[in-house]
């Protein structure tokens, strides 16, 4: 179990959209807008019965076409996150197959995804962008992955491969059944759950659960989780934003076929002259990577950014502030603020964009945004961070004080 628990953290790696909102996971859920019209006429159920409903689901065997859409209010990732993970964009031009540099791309825009799943011991995931695919399988104590474009290979086998794929109850990376979990982990005094009709949802008739949060200050309107009425997988999720638009994050199937995939779905051959690299390898030319992406060593980056004040801390971890939906961590990252001067130019522009300048009691400090997460980070190295708004972070940094 405890190896299993082992695999589970290293397979957060390649869970891009659950990472990125990772430090209000208990509180976020994802998917897309729900159709209107023509929905179904189903018997009348209750959200207790709902919820039953999901936590009883074991589905085992699955195919289908999955699509998610992220909108964060971030500027544009692709440049800094693939620098950052030594990937396809990191700079050498070679592009990469290690699934911690592909699976990146989700973090923002619009991607076609198609899975199969036959149980804990086969997944497939392929990420389709226009003419180039991108392939992740997982076939017993074996993981592949093949990038198209640079047709170059990821191998792991053994141990690493196990840890490296999502124990049974997760099925697949951003899985549907994963992210409906999470979000009902939030059901409590600080959160309303209601059923909100139904629709049809990839060919399924599904219900509507509508999960939202009943206090101010937090970031997040609603999650609609679209639950399958006849076999509880949930199907698609919505995440809405207090401060409107679109949603922050669409994903869901738009086919989906509940029988077994067949055998040769799983069955990886290395392409003709694709370049292999085994797991134990990759992101060994990292640093090199780093440095010509931002001009700076690794020693150098980590100085200057001080970890984002992420990398510091208690020993005994953050402090929790508050409950529920506008829960904040607060911690000391142990160094103040990096100093304009001393950060790569690439990174000072990535953070003007998300930062304003705030002041309070606590003296100052920078408030980093997207539509979800929120951070503020003061001039003397403190952390305050949740999905909550701005300025639910500066009381609590003047609370602080």
């Amino acid at each position: 179990m405890a190896a299993q628990r082992a695999g589970q953290r290293k397979t957060s790696r390649y869970v891009v959209p659950v990472a990125v909102a990772g430090i209000a996971a208990a509180t976020i859920g994802l998917v897309p807008a729900l159709a209107a019209s023509g929905d179904p006429d189903l018997p009348e159920i209750t959200a207790q019965q709902l919820i039953e409903k999901i936590a009883a689901s074991d589905t085992q065997t699955l195919s289908g076409t999955f699509k998610v859409s992220t909108d964060l209010g971030l500027p544009a990732l692709d440049g800094l996150l693939g620098g950052l993970a030594g990937g396809a964009d990191s700079g050498s031009g070679e592009g990469s197959a290690d699934p911690s540099a592909q699976l990146s791309k989700l973090v923002s825009g619009t991607h076609t995804l198609k899975i199969a799943v036959d149980g804990p011991e086969r997944q497939k995931l392929t990420l389709l962008d226009g003419a180039e695919q991108y392939s992740l399988v997982h076939d017993g104590d074996e993981v592949w992955a093949y990038d198209s474009a640079s047709n170059q290979v990821f191998h792991e086998k053994g141990a690493g491969a196990e840890k490296g794929v999502p124990a049974p109850d997760e099925e697949l990376p951003a899985s549907p059944k994963a992210l409906a979990d999470e979000v009902l982990k939030a059901a409590g005094d600080t959160t309303s759950i209601t059923v909100d009709g139904t629709a049809n949802v990839a060919g399924r008739d599904a219900y509507r659960l509508v999960v939202a949060p009943k206090q101010q200050g937090s970031t997040v309107e609603s999650v609609t989780i679209a639950v399958d009425a006849a076999t509880g997988t949930p199907l698609k999720f919505t995440l809405a934003s207090t401060s409107g638009g679109k949603p922050v994050v669409d994903a869901g199937f738009t086919k989906v076929d509940f029988g077994r995939p067949a055998a040769s779905e799983f069955a990886f051959t290395v392409p003709e002259g694709a370049k292999v690299t085994e797991g134990d390898e990759a992101g060994k030319d990292a640093p090199e990577d780093l440095e010509k992406e931002f001009g700076k060593s690794p020693e150098e980056l980590e100085k200057a950014f001080g970890d984002f004040g992420l990398g510091g801390g208690d020993a005994n971890g953050p402090e929790i502030i508050g409950e529920g939906w506008t829960t904040i961590a607060a911690f000391d990252s142990g160094a103040p603020a990096p100093k304009t001067e001393d950060v790569p130019k690439e990174a000072r522009g990535f953070m003007d964009a998300l930062g304003d300048r705030v002041s309070g009691k606590f003296g100052s400090g920078t408030v980093f945004k997207t539509k979800i997460v929120n951070a503020l980070m003061t001039d003397d190295g403190k952390v305050y961070v949740g999905a909550v708004t701005p300025q639910a972070l500066v009381d609590a940094a003047n609370s602080a004080k």
